[in-house]
């Protein structure tokens, strides 16, 4: 079968690598399976019920849930139908899902629960394009269908056109818009991304030459499916013939990874900080001989790690203390993740080398990417057998990569977007001769690996004109386990101050270690033992950085950055615009009232 439309790899998958437990999904019994046969049966029935709404090729409708099964059903009956899905966060308050819906004009919308759905109706100005609602669960709302009763409508038009939907599915072409996605608007409105099918296929089937799966694998989704990372990943590991099965959500991942015994898992960074941070504070609080050990097996999984990663063969006496070390300390958490980690891949934001480094002595091997939603996405992915730490890897097949003349990395490739949806002018300033232009300062390295040092648009510009580099002095700070989140500014000011997020868990635990004692929070961060502590951290950040970049301030901030409190994006970048406007006072304090020293 020619590959050429995402409808295409479905159907390739469902005849040439049908297997009884496709999907897996967590119900009040258990973990249930949806077969091949299974799910080809529903998403025809669902894309023809789409097909007896009136939806026509071209049209676009909108996906407003969580990661679930039917979230992947509804996806492929739209595509199937000649449509194009429009993701949305489910995490997006209504005034957000409204410019969404306003924008791509949608004429159908899948909902996952009564919260969705109240939350869609609370929207006061729906586009008149929007003619039907969805919902994956029964709720009490007179203008919803349920996905039930969609199929039935869908296999009442089987019976009567039973060639329908082969005959739609078939007349797609690979430049057709197979979705549009939402950028999440770190500096702006949104932007409706436009991928056809053969930009996601192609990216599909450049980054399996790569990360090479079969139906060996088994693989565990928890990151939202509104993002095209996990978005792709699933079109890859379906494809592959990997088995799919969904977290019940991102705060049982824990338990999920124990039952499930994953080899296959897609993260961003926060996930993987969030397991080390807590492994680190574990080890501090056990003390004596058992912290001890730990700390050693930490730096001889280093050693290793550093010659191991890129395909070296380490000394004996370095594979003999490694050894000992996974024996005493890193099969336990290798375990905690259920033993079978493999493939882990994470991307979406920078991933530390000193994390990246501890998972490779642990066993479990973390080949960080890069992309965009402008590029399907993978630009780059650290190959699991020569992992460079602090990369994102070379370009995968198929991409091209460079490096302007100022430092920005641009690409081309048939995984490069259509366009933005009705900006024009937005689109033809993202690209230069051809190349998109990714907004990211990098460099390559003589392998063609590509090393990431910020955001273009994130570059701090002092008052004495001297050009600094957030990204990678926050990353230090995070370093530390105090430090969960940290936002540098400095743009136009006499000198950089840092807002830093404490992990309060690990802080918590570094108080009842040195007698501190407070009666509030705010009391908390407000002792003199505690900002003595913060202080180390910039010190030691500080000592390896040119006079104009060293941090002379910082202020503790009382909760940690949050999507719902706005300083996330749905993929947990920080929004420094959102976080400099709501700490203003706090930064001009820093500062002192006159914005200077």
């Amino acid at each position: 079968m020619s590959l050429e439309t995402l409808i295409d790899l479905f159907r390739d998958r469902e005849s040439a690598r049908p297997r009884p437990d496709l999907l897996r999904h967590k119900t009040g019994s258990g973990w249930a399976s949806v077969s091949s046969q299974e799910l080809g049966e529903l998403v025809r029935s669902v894309s023809q019920g789409l097909v007896s709404l009136g939806v026509s090729p071209g049209d676009r409708v909108a996906l407003l849930s969580e990661t679930r099964y039917e979230w992947t059903v509804a996806d492929h009956a739209i595509l199937a139908a000649g449509a194009t899905t429009v993701p949305i966060y489910p995490t997006l308050l209504a005034d957000q899902v409204s410019y969404i819906l306003r924008d791509s004009e949608p004429a159908v919308i899948f909902c996952s629960t009564a919260e969705q759905v109240e939350k869609l109706f609370s929207i006061a100005d729906l586009p008149p394009s929007l003619q039907h609602v969805v919902c994956f669960e029964q709720v009490r709302h007179a203008e919803t269908l349920t996905l039930g009763k969609l199929a039935q409508l869908g296999e009442a038009r089987r019976k009567e056109n039973p060639e329908d939907f082969e005959r739609r599915a078939s007349a797609i072409r690979s430049d057709d818009l197979a979705t549009l996605i939402y950028t999440s608007g770190t500096t702006g409105d949104p932007k409706g991304v436009m991928l056809t099918h053969d930009n996601l296929v192609q990216n599909v089937l450049n980054t399996l030459k790569v990360l090479k799966l079969d139906a060996h694998d088994v693989a565990l989704s928890f990151l939202p499916l509104s993002h095209v990372l996990e978005r792709t990943a699933h079109y890859f590991i379906l494809f592959s013939g990997a088995q799919m099965c969904y977290a019940q959500s991102v705060h049982t991942v824990a338990d999920d990874l124990l039952e499930i015994r994953p080899t296959v898992m897609v993260s961003v960074p926060r996930l993987y900080e969030k397991i080390y941070e807590k492994v680190l504070t574990s080890a501090r609080g056990a003390g004596g001989l058992k912290e001890k050990l730990f700390f050693w097996a930490k730096e001889a999984g280093k050693r290793h790690a550093a010659i191991a990663s890129v395909g070296g063969s380490p000394p004996l006496g370095v594979s003999f203390k490694a050894r000992v070390a996974d024996r005493l300390v890193f099969k336990k958490i290798r375990a905690a993740t259920g033993g079978r980690l493999s493939r882990v891949v994470s991307g979406g934001a920078p991933l530390a080398g000193e994390i990246a480094e501890f998972f490779y002595s642990a066993g479990i091997p973390i080949c960080e990417g890069y992309g965009l939603t402008e590029t399907s996405p993978v630009i780059a992915v650290n190959p699991p057998a020569k992992i460079k730490f602090g990369s994102v890897g070379p370009a995968i097949p198929g991409v091209e990569v460079k490096i302007g003349e100022d430092g920005e990395i641009l690409t081309r490739s048939r995984s490069v977007m259509k366009g933005y949806y009705k900006k024009p002018g937005a689109t033809a300033e993202v690209f230069k001769d051809g190349w998109l232009r990714t907004g990211d300062i990098g460099r390559l390295d003589g392998d063609g690996y590509i090393f990431i040092t910020d955001r273009k648009k994130d570059i701090i510009v002092t008052a004495a004109g001297k050009n600094l580099a957030p990204q990678p002095i926050e990353a230090k700070l995070k370093k530390s386990a105090l430090v969960a989140e940290a936002a540098l500014i400095g743009d136009r000011r006499k000198y950089v101050v840092a807002l830093i997020v404490p992990s309060f868990e690990v802080l918590d635990q570094h108080a009842r270690a040195n007698g501190i004692e407070a009666a509030s929070q705010e009391e908390l961060l407000a002792h003199p033992g505690v900002r003595a502590a913060y202080q180390r951290v910039v010190d030691d950040v500080n000592a390896n950085l040119p006079r104009f970049e060293q941090i002379k301030k910082f202020a503790l901030l009382d909760s940690e950055f949050s999507i719902e409190s706005g300083e996330l994006t749905p993929t947990l970048k920080v929004k420094r615009r959102v976080v400099q406007k709501k700490f203003a006072a706090l930064i001009d304090e820093m500062y002192g009232s006159d914005g200077d020293d």
